[in-house]
Order: C-alpha cells, then sequence, then structure tokens
C-alpha cells in the first residue's frame, strides 16, 4: 500500500495551480498567449505605467512570472522560483496600490495573493512530489532560500522605488 502525505499532496496541488496562474500571466508578457500584449505591448504598458527602461521591465516582469511560475509547478529550484515570482509580483502591487485593496475596485488583492503564496512556497520548499526531490534537492538549499529571497528583495525595491521616484518627478512636472 502506498503511503501518501497530505502535505506533500497540499504542496503538489499549491504549486501547480499558483505555477499554471503565473506562467499562463507571464506568457501573455512575453509571448503574447492568452490575450496577452507580447513583449511590445508589455513594453508600452510598462512605459505607461511608469517602469524603465519598458522593454527589460517587460521581459524582467514576464520572466519572473512565466519562469517563476513554471519552475514552481515543477517544483525545481524552488527557492528562486519563489522569490522570482514575488518579486514580479511586488511590481504588480505598487502598480495597483493607488486603486485600493480589492481587486474588484482595480485593487492589489490579487497580484498581493500571487507574491505571498510564491514566497510561502519558496519558503517551505516543494515538499516530495516534486522535480527539487527528485534531484535530491540540489537546487533547494537553505543558503539558497536566503540568497534567492535576498536578491528578488533588492531587485523589487529599486524597480518599485525607481519608478515611484519617477512617477513622483512626473508629478512635480505637471503641477
Amino acid at each position: 500500500m502506498v503511503c501518501v502525505n497530505r502535505r506533500d499532496l497540499g504542496l503538489l496541488a499549491l504549486r501547480v495551480g499558483t505555477g499554471a496562474v503565473l506562467a499562463a500571466h507571464g506568457s501573455q508578457k512575453l509571448a503574447g498567449w492568452f490575450g496577452g500584449g507580447g513583449i511590445q505591448g508589455t513594453a508600452a504598458a510598462m512605459e505607461a505605467m511608469g517602469f524603465h527602461p519598458p522593454r527589460p521591465s517587460a521581459v524582467a516582469a514576464g520572466l519572473g512570472e512565466a519562469g517563476g511560475g513554471t519552475l514552481l509547478a515543477l517544483g525545481l529550484a524552488t527557492p528562486a522560483a519563489g522569490a522570482a515570482a514575488a518579486a514580479a509580483m511586488a511590481g504588480a502591487v505598487a502598480v495597483h496600490v493607488p486603486a485600493g485593496f480589492f481587486a474588484a475596485g482595480g485593487g492589489y488583492e490579487y497580484p498581493a495573493l500571487l507574491g505571498f503564496t510564491a514566497a510561502a512556497i519558496g519558503l517551505t520548499g516543494p515538499g516530495r512530489y516534486s522535480l527539487d526531490h527528485v534531484t535530491g534537492q540540489v537546487l533547494d538549499r537553505p543558503w539558497m532560500v536566503a540568497l534567492s529571497f535576498a536578491g528578488a528583495a533588492v531587485a523589487a525595491a529599486t524597480v518599485v522605488g525607481r519608478r515611484t521616484r519617477a512617477r513622483a518627478g512626473q508629478a512635480k512636472e505637471e503641477s
């Protein structure tokens, strides 16, 4: 009789669900799939939202979502995947903050949920039903958690801070 660990099964469901949603969002940005704008459309949107330079911002957001989401779903390099996806969602949260919390009003509820979920998976680990487990956790070491999340936090703070300063400068020029 095979013993199924409920914790590992729950992590599998959470990883695959969250990872698939993130991968779909990222593929909209990178490839234009699922009604997305592709790199060109996403770069134009990034510029309008105050992210500069717009094309590298579009690529970074798309890779953070699609790459991080795919790796989360697979349970591979889970700390880096969770950190990358969480950092990408920090940028999305920054865009939606002025609208308030709830997604129904354009708020940051949804990207915050995706970001916190990705971070929690990256911190918790992928569980037994994952490629990290199959590979002997070579890409899921404790030091990778610290390094991945520190790097992602610095990157997200830099990008969001640069956007905030640029928007504040634009507001001054307009007044």
